[in-house]
């Protein structure tokens, strides 16, 4: 059951705010802009001691991303094995 009388909120807006230029907002207007540029990763506080700022992470990243790249290219070559020769008749 519900209470029949529901103590009022107490107003704590300044006097000086004029409410009817406040009218009108749209709730999460730039929402979706604001995520489109953003990308916000949580680094553990070990790590976080490691790369104290974010040129630190990026250049970790950087360094992995071309050592990745590297080796993936080697690995491929690496599979297919010495090149055979066609026997001929002799």
């Amino acid at each position: 059951m519900r209470k029949a009388s529901v103590k009022a909120a107490k107003d704590e807006l300044r006097p000086e705010y004029d409410l009817t230029k406040l009218q009108g907002g749209v709730r999460g207007k730039y929402f979706q802009r604001a995520q489109a540029g953003t990308n916000l990763v949580l680094v553990d506080p070990e790590l976080a001691k490691v790369f104290p700022d974010a040129a630190s992470v990026n250049r970790a990243l950087r360094v992995l991303r071309d050592a990745a790249g590297a080796t993936a290219g080697q690995s491929r070559r690496s599979r297919r094995g010495p090149a055979r020769r066609k026997r001929t008749a002799a």
